[in-house]
């Protein structure tokens, strides 16, 4: 459930220190810094400036935390393209940072380039009918919700409210709202782009169509979107919670999550059930109805069926909602996910799906406990996501995208593995356990008949291959337009974070 990239480690040019105006012992000798310096002198910052220190710890977790030789903060888009077209031509190597929840070692962060935040682009705006709001990558989703709730007005965005917006747009976007409004990237409705050339394009259905399509799930391989112009729909309350199921009745849960999956027929709804490790294990299940009246909705009797140990179902704003779900978001820890599907057509293929992914996943556990301390754990979990017909239809009425998911291969269950923890003395051995777990679910999958390639990027672990995933119709396209509007490989090359085509 977040919006996750992965990287290529590229170049480094020379020290990472740096002065103000270039003239102290502790200048950078980055070119890169230099060159921004010269052309925006108030705007670039270096490890002696507050700007810089404040700037470089405002990521969400400590695996996040790099050396940049210097922060570049952009005022506008056309500034930052500006800025672009400077850093190729002297090839210096680059991170651009939106709302800093890619939770991957070099996604929104870089030792010794330049770290491009975009904190003052900010923009959060209304349309004049108040159909469509422009929405800068400065925010997160519940700053977004925040803005909209007042005017009774929602958008599909993220689930948790201290998600970034830019992240989770540009890798598809799954949204409390996907099965009436299909992926949140299908709700934008203009991109504006700083191009490696150094111009500032709008992209849309009637111009730059292509590059419109390829940021529909193609992520930051053509360009940095510094706007986003989104659809709005009326929103008041919804009926939602986390209800909490004890171990035992786990086994119930799977045969309800397959039940539910198989059979998605209410637009309204949105589950994302979990298994959750601690001193006994629990099923939590996020259920989420659209619908400030019905508090029972019959889509979710197969959930209501097995007794809980607690639920916090309710009538809730948007807002409310992602505070609640926001609250896993813990500051300052260690973390890596990774993703993988499973499809199926029949309850009996989706219940088999979910219970090898967790077999396994729960099965490699010992091994882990065997190298690193269980206090030293935050959370362990393995949760999915539907995704069926109803989903792909209305995804499909508002205009292609990149994903390319195919409603007739039945409903895709998108899972997640979560492992977060506190000493970074773990990292290695923590990120080699999940690498090997994912593996292994995918061969027990694969034997099943139950694999499917598609790789949420949002989840993603960086040694996952994503774009790969959308298939190779796709992919050819998506290089195509990568060529067309980044000719010189600046966004694959100089810029190392990222899922690359």
């Amino acid at each position: 459930m977040r919006a996750l990239t992965s990287f290529l480690s590229f170049i480094a040019l020379f020290s990472p220190l740096a002065s103000a105006f270039g003239s102290s012992e502790n200048e950078s000798n980055n070119v890169g810094c230099k060159v921004l310096k010269e052309e925006f002198r108030w705007h670039v910052f270096f490890p002696e400036d507050s700007v810089y220190e404040d700037e470089t710890q405002k990521f969400w977790s400590k695996t996040q935390i790099l050396s940049p030789s210097c922060v570049y903060r952009p005022t506008s888009g056309k500034k930052l393209a500006e800025a672009i077209k400077l850093l190729d031509s002297v090839k210096s190597p680059f991170a651009v940072r939106g709302g800093g929840h890619m939770g991957i070692k070099g996604a929104n962060n870089i030792d010794n380039g330049v770290l491009i935040v975009m904190s003052k682009l900010d923009t959060m705006n209304l349309s004049f009918d108040q159909s469509t709001l422009s929405l800068g990558p400065a925010a997160n989703w519940g700053e977004v919700y925040e803005y909209l709730e007042k005017r009774s007005l929602a958008v599909a965005g993220g689930r948790l409210g201290p998600v970034g917006v830019p992240g989770l747009l540009l890798g598809g976007g799954i949204s409390f709202h996907g099965n009436a409004r299909g992926f949140a990237c299908d709700n934008v409705v203009n991109y504006e782009v700083a191009l490696a050339d150094g111009s500032l394009v709008e992209a849309n259905k009637d111009s730059n169509a292509d590059l419109f399509w390829a940021l529909k799930g193609g992520s930051s391989n053509f360009g940095i979107v510094t706007k986003f112009e989104l659809e709005t729909f009326e929103s008041t309350r919804a009926w939602a919670g986390i209800y909490t199921v004890a171990e035992e009745h786990i086994p119930a849960v799977f045969a309800a999550i397959a039940t539910y999956s198989a059979n998605i027929y209410d637009p309204n709804a949105h589950i994302v059930p979990a298994i959750v490790e601690g001193d006994s294990r629990v099923a939590a299940i996020i259920l989420y109805y659209d619908s400030n009246q019905v508090n029972d909705p019959k889509c979710f009797q197969p959930f209501m069926d097995i007794p809980s140990i607690s639920s916090t179902l309710d009538f809730k704003s948007l807002k409310e909602f992602s505070t609640e779900t926001g609250a896993a978001v813990i500051p300052g820890i260690n973390d890596i996910f990774a993703a993988g599907t499973v499809v199926g057509k029949t309850e009996e293929e989706l219940e088999r799906g979910v219970k090898i992914t967790n077999d396994v996943f729960f099965a490699e556990l010992p091994a882990l406990y065997a190298q690193v301390p269980k206090e030293d754990f935050v959370t362990i979990q393995l949760n999915w996501q539907p995704i069926g017909g109803v989903w792909l239809q209305n995804s499909a009425k508002k205009g292609e995208n990149a994903l390319g998911l195919n409603a007739d291969k039945g409903t895709y269950l998108m899972y997640a593995e979560v492992v977060e923890w506190k000493s970074s003395q773990y990292d290695d051995i923590i990120n080699a356990w999940v690498e090997k777990t994912t593996n292994a679910i995918n061969k027990a999958t694969q034997e099943a008949g139950l694999y499917d390639p598609f790789t949420y990027m949002g989840d993603a672990a960086g040694f996952q291959s994503v774009i790969p995933g959308y298939g190779a119709e796709n992919v050819a396209k998506l290089r195509e337009v990568a060529k067309k509007y980044d000719p010189t490989g600046v966004f694959q090359t100089l810029m190392p974070g990222g899922f690359k085509i």
